[in-house]
């Protein structure tokens, strides 16, 4: 029986067709084939657009960079990436640049996120992780330290927007300090000593003339 409805289907193939019933099946498999592949790619590239708009509606744009102005080493932690609602800044060289743009790299997280917040001058120089590096303070430093941190500077000139300054804060010393107060009270001092001694000079020249007056 089933060996029967085959010839009769083979038989009805080779009318309608003009094709072996294997040469029928096997465009038949090559046709499925093809229109497997092809859905394939069109809805997973569906889906990829799908994703993108998703991601981008997500990514909200960065606000523009506001300039900062002069400010200390202390108010620039602020802005290390911890707050998002904040711009991510760094220092070299004193100069302050917003490196929102690259939080990826500067952002918590990131490798070097460390350096956010911060005068890395030092640390960049070194190219440097340690804690003890993390400064503006770049004395001692060899030739080759000092052309990688310019190498470095030049990079976020071109790159990042400058935002503000560092204010500098010159220390006072104890004893400077302790100098400045001895020498005015010494200054101050000498007047008083030298009063009392014009004072008695004064006085023996009038006597001296009295005397003289006298004798006369």
């Amino acid at each position: 029986m089933a060996l029967q409805l085959w010839e009769t289907l083979e038989e009805a193939i080779t009318a309608y067709t003009g094709l072996s019933a294997a040469t029928f099946f096997t465009v038949l498999a090559l046709l499925w084939a093809i229109y497997y592949a092809v859905t394939g790619l069109f809805g997973s590239s569906s889906d990829h657009h799908q994703r993108s708009r998703a991601l981008e509606e997500q990514i909200e744009p960065l606000p523009p960079p506001v300039q900062l102005g002069e400010i200390s080493e202390e108010e620039l932690k602020q802005y290390d990436g911890s707050d998002s609602k904040k711009p991510l800044l760094m220092a070299i060289k004193g100069q302050i640049y917003d490196v929102s743009q690259s939080r990826m790299f500067y952002g918590p997280g990131g490798p070097y996120a460390l350096f956010a917040g911060k005068d890395a001058s030092r640390a960049l120089a070194k190219m440097s992780f340690e804690e003890k590096d993390l400064t503006g303070d770049i004395s001692g430093l060899g030739p080759f330290e000092l052309e990688a941190l310019q190498d470095w500077e030049y990079k976020f000139m071109s790159k990042y927007v400058k935002v503000g300054t560092i204010k500098k804060t010159v220390p006072v010393t104890e004893g400077d300090s302790s100098g400045e107060v001895s020498g005015a009270t010494e200054s101050d001092a000498k007047p008083g000593e030298d009063s009392p001694s014009q004072s008695a000079v004064a006085g023996t020249e009038e006597k001296s003339s009295g005397t003289d007056a006298k004798e006369e």
